[in-house]
């Protein structure tokens, strides 16, 4: 989902700066919420094993470019349910920032829109997962459907944001139009993927009861709401 160098340029990148302080508002009243519910401790721990876990999926797993962006197998939904919406935030942000400054600094001018594209699905999936997962549910229980519903709202997020950056900087043309649509297409597997790596996650999760009272874990993994 890496926006390439030179799709959005010149005065127009500035609206990344914006884009980008709105998803980092998102993650600070999460963040807060998140340290008021379950301490500072459970914050810096689950934020620092998506930030290891997030340079993961951007330096290990398979990624490739096709259209307007990259591929990459960001699992956005499975750090939401291992340990909630503040931690995966900040460990997206941190993730691709680290990423930039060591392995790729050619992204750096890109990070607000990157961001942005990574951070803001995630008040959707939140959104989302209050509303589409029953309250007495454990999060290890959850069914394909539901992991299926949250990874969809999650990468949809990721698409439409990419569609908007490169419409924004490069115009309504035939090019820009496929080249999104390539992309959209191939994120079509992500969606496929994503819930199956979930569920097997949530898996070993069950099987690693040991854990639940773990701060640095998402609480809604072993128990109900």
């Amino acid at each position: 989902m890496h926006i390439e160098p030179g799709i959005v340029d010149g005065a127009k990148i500035a609206l990344s700066y914006a884009s980008a302080a709105g998803a980092g508002g998102y993650a600070l009243t999460a963040a807060w919420r998140h340290v008021r519910e379950r301490g500072g401790a459970s914050l810096i721990l689950g934020s620092a094993a998506t930030t290891a876990l997030t340079l993961l999926f951007f330096e290990v797993f398979p990624h490739f470019p096709v259209g307007v962006s990259e591929v990459h197998l960001i699992l956005g939904s499975t750090l939401f349910l291992l340990f909630g919406a503040a931690p995966a935030a900040a460990g997206l942000a941190a993730g691709l920032l680290i990423q930039g400054l060591l392995v790729a600094p050619f992204d750096l001018p890109q990070y607000g829109m990157n961001v942005t594209t990574l951070v803001a699905p995630l008040l959707a999936l939140q959104y989302v997962a209050k509303r589409t997962i029953a309250p007495h549910t454990r999060y290890v229980d959850l069914k394909y459907r539901q992991a299926l519903t949250l990874s969809a709202t999650y990468q949809a997020g990721i698409v439409s944001w990419v569609t908007f950056w490169a419409l924004y900087g490069q115009g309504v043309s035939v090019e820009t139009l496929t080249s999104v649509a390539t992309f959209g297409a191939a994120y079509l597997l992500v969606i496929v993927l994503e819930p199956l790596a979930d569920l097997a996650v949530l898996a070993a999760a069950k099987n690693a009861q040991r854990f639940k009272d773990g701060a640095w874990l998402e609480p809604r993994l072993f128990a109900p709401a």
